[in-house]
């Protein structure tokens, strides 16, 4: 199997996961296994280290609901298999959207209303979870991860 399609087969699987995994009531406890000790984050241009630090980022957020629009990936020469640049666009509500806000929340209030996001993956093929079967994608970690709203 060449290096693009174990990216784009590792890409499409991590990008379901990830944002489904997002959304869910379980996040708190789950999105951090994606991440480790070492893993930097940086949310709309906060830094967090490590599952630690995503785990306190995320526990006062509220819930959040993806969209996910496009994403694209690159394999990174150099290991096989390769480490992957991810690059995710779509749109994310916070909370329970516009019709879950107060009365009293203006009109033109971000509130509730979807916004626009980039945000950009590098995963590293993680050394400790064996490929199991042949043909199998390998199993990664995010190494780093940049999320920014544009809209």
């Amino acid at each position: 199997m060449s290096s693009i399609e174990i990216a784009t087969r590792a890409a499409d699987a991590f990008t379901r996961l990830y944002y489904t995994t997002y959304d869910s009531p379980t996040r708190v406890d789950d999105l951090p296994k994606f991440y480790r000790s070492s893993s930097t984050l940086t949310w709309n241009g906060n830094p967090c280290q490590g599952a630690e630090g995503v785990k306190k980022l995320i526990q006062d957020m509220p819930s959040t609901r993806h969209e996910v629009q496009s994403y694209d990936c690159h394999p990174i020469p150099g290991s096989q298999p390769p480490s992957l640049l991810v690059t995710v666009s779509g749109n994310v509500t916070h909370g329970r959207g516009p019709a879950g806000n107060p009365v009293s929340t203006p009109i033109k209030s971000v509130d509730g209303q979807p916004r626009v996001f980039f945000q950009s993956f590098m995963l590293v093929p993680d050394p400790t979870v064996p490929v199991v079967k042949a043909g199998e994608v390998a199993k990664y970690y995010v190494d780093a991860d940049a999320m920014r709203f544009v809209g």
